[in-house]
């Protein structure tokens, strides 16, 4: 290429960059892309959020997500055959991925709830249509925000984990039981009934509800859905770094990389890092403690934080910490905790359809709050992966009726590094 041509193809190319940065300019003065940014819900930078600021920067997740997804999902054809997911993650993901939208649109276009009776909630479990369980209760209000749904009426004392979306000839109906009354609610929405067509590529896979099983303790809990099949994998578990790895994750999470703290050693290879606003102790086990020494933000400053809000800042800490570093497991909101000003958000770990249970029973992390600004972090690095090897456990059906009611699937982490499988009361 001769040398006036390359100059001017470097013309064209500044021109246009010029024109870029001169329409966007023109956008800002006119406030074209305000009402964008307005509708963004915030999922702030993980600096911003200790310093208990406002704002709509964008983490390296670039997206809002759930805090929690469905612990189990199940798609009814018109016959009443049923196909569930429950213990594999990846085919759980992607049904939810697929699916996700009737929930969704439903939520968003539903009529007034109303109460209704269990035998017509049990009726429109006879399908066709698709139900979603979360392993812990999560607000209507909350779930609202995570599925982007924007209810009309969004009745705040609702605690959810089953949700039913039943088609009809024209339209779908939602169904909605409170965890806490366990009374049952339904509403007609505007979601097409042509969704259920979307649903045709899953085949029944013997999934049943407790209910429909016949056995007596089913009544204990009828809606837990019961799979087929008995054996699950074991889990290798053990910490996601060396102490002084995790605390590098941590300063880079939490925006301290660019300071000079002073990080000392101490007893059985734990580390404690003193900056100038702020402690963070990690052992060799992998518990990170983090506790802000700055001062609380004056009154006039302080923000009063929604539910949504609270449990969006501490997803979005535990998404850039342990949740990169979990490998095979997936970390879910699991309760907020609130008393006198101070609120708790707490995390679990969950593996193969099952739950996580860390020694003395702590939380995989423990977001706490005052006043909207962050007072501390725990965080639990482990690392967990699935193995070739599975253990047999006592079939479903005969599981229920030993239990009497109904249990989960539970993994102990105790600190070896190989874990098996087990049934647990719930």
């Amino acid at each position: 290429m001769s040398t006036r041509r390359r100059v001017v193809e470097a013309g064209k190319t500044v021109l246009i960059a010029l024109l870029a940065v001169s329409a966007l300019f023109l956008a800002w003065r006119t406030r074209l892309f305000n009402g964008f940014f307005n509708a963004v819900p915030f999922f702030g930078n993980v600096a911003v959020l200790m310093r208990g600021a406002s704002g709509t920067a964008e983490t390296s997740g670039a997206v809002l997500k759930e805090a929690a997804r469905p612990i189990c999902i199940v798609i009814t054809d018109e016959e009443g055959n049923r196909y569930g997911e429950k213990y594999d993650i990846e085919a759980r993901n992607a049904v939810y991925d697929r699916i996700s939208s009737i929930m969704s649109e439903s939520l968003g276009s539903a009529t007034e709830l109303q109460e209704i009776s269990e035998a017509e909630w049990r009726s429109a479990l006879s399908g066709p249509g698709v139900f979603f369980e979360y392993a812990m209760p999560v607000k209507l209000p909350v779930l609202d925000g995570w599925l982007g749904a924007h209810m009309t009426e969004c009745p705040g004392f609702l605690s959810l984990t089953h949700i039913y979306v039943a088609f009809g000839e024209d339209r779908s109906r939602i169904y909605l039981q409170d965890h806490g009354s366990g009374v049952f609610f339904g509403a007609d929405t505007a979601s097409s009934a042509g969704k259920a067509q979307e649903l045709d590529i899953y085949s029944p896979n013997g999934a049943l509800f407790a209910f429909e099983t016949g056995i007596d303790a089913a009544e204990n809990s009828p809606y837990m859905l019961v799979m087929p099949g008995g054996g699950h994998p074991d889990i290798r578990a053990g910490t996601a770094g060396s102490a002084a790895d995790l605390l590098d994750i941590v300063l880079a999470a939490l925006g301290h990389s660019d300071e000079m703290p002073a990080i000392l050693p101490e007893a059985d290879g734990a580390l404690r890092c003193v900056g100038t606003q702020f402690n963070i102790s990690v052992d060799a086990r992998g518990y990170v403690f983090y506790r802000p020494t700055d001062n609380l933000p004056p009154p006039e400053d302080r923000q009063a934080l929604s539910e949504s809000e609270m449990i969006e800042r501490a997803r979005v800490i535990v998404a850039e910490t342990i949740g990169g570093q979990c490998g095979s497991a997936e970390v879910f909101f699991e309760s907020l905790e609130q008393n006198a000003g101070y609120a708790s958000v707490n995390f679990g770990y969950y593996a193969a359809g099952g739950r996580v249970h860390l020694h003395d029973d702590v939380n995989a992390a423990r977001i706490s709050f005052l006043s909207g600004t962050v007072r501390s972090i725990e965080l639990n690095f482990r690392n967990f992966t699935l193995t070739d090897d599975y253990t047999a456990l006592l079939p479903e059906r005969q599981a229920l009726a030993a239990a009497g009611g109904e249990f989960i699937l539970c993994y102990s982490d105790t600190g070896v590094e190989s874990i098996q499988p087990a049934w647990a009361r719930r």
